[in-house]
């Protein structure tokens, strides 16, 4: 069987967005003209935290919390006018997910070029979850 590796489909991925490094995110933030969104599973943001502000979507709701034509959709997960910056723990699940919002149409999204570890070194504030 021959299937493509997931390395090959994040590289075809990053040829297809746009990539933000975290510098440049960090300025976006500080100016509020982004919405950063963490989409790592629930148990990596309970263990290390997140960007103070983010909004959590996680990787496997993605698509239909964002679909207003399905039965998940939560409207309230995104600001319409700013653009969406989603991050992972390294950048590869966000690089997959930026591409499948941009396959839904959607035009105003990138991700993080080394996801959450490159956030916390650049400075931004991350606070932890607490289990609900």
């Amino acid at each position: 069987m021959n299937i493509k590796s997931s390395q090959t489909l994040v590289e075809e991925a990053l040829k297809s967005i746009q990539t933000l490094h975290s510098n440049d995110v960090k300025k976006l933030v500080d100016k509020n003209e982004i919405t950063l969104i963490d989409i790592r599973d629930i148990r990596e943001i309970w263990r290390e935290g997140t960007v103070e502000n983010s909004k959590h979507i996680p990787r496997g709701m993605l698509e239909f919390w964002l679909d207003p034509e399905s039965t998940y959709y939560q409207a309230n997960k995104i600001e319409k006018t700013k653009k969406m910056v989603l991050f992972c723990a390294l950048g590869l699940r966000s690089a997959l997910a930026t591409k499948s919002l941009i396959d839904m149409g959607f035009k105003n999204v990138a991700h993080v070029a080394g996801g959450f570890d490159a956030l916390k070194k650049c400075g931004l504030n991350i606070v932890s979850k607490e289990k609900k």
